[in-house]
């Protein structure tokens, strides 16, 4: 499935029903040497877009996409955190 396919869908969160944004605003982080995909990065919403958080998503919590909607089990201890944060 290619990238395009993918950026109309809304990221949805199994564990508390929360929608994320749609998958067309965010980022990917990609292994360079393997083209590998280790997280999907989901930019703040809202009017406050510079005081928010990225929220982190690692491609391996994804657990279903469907014609309209990606379902993750993203834990709600998972706080948002600025990219590159350790």
């Amino acid at each position: 499935m290619r990238f395009s396919e993918l950026a109309s869908k809304e990221i949805i969160n199994l564990t508390n029903g929360e929608r994320l944004g749609p998958l067309g605003d965010t980022d990917l982080e990609i292994d360079p040497t393997s083209g590998a995909i280790f997280s999907i990065l989901v930019p703040p919403r809202g009017r406050l877009v510079r005081q928010g958080r990225t929220t982190v998503i690692p491609w391996r919590v994804i657990r279903r996409i469907g014609p309209e909607v990606m379902i993750v089990d993203l834990d709600e201890s998972a706080q948002p955190t600025e990219f590159g944060e350790n």
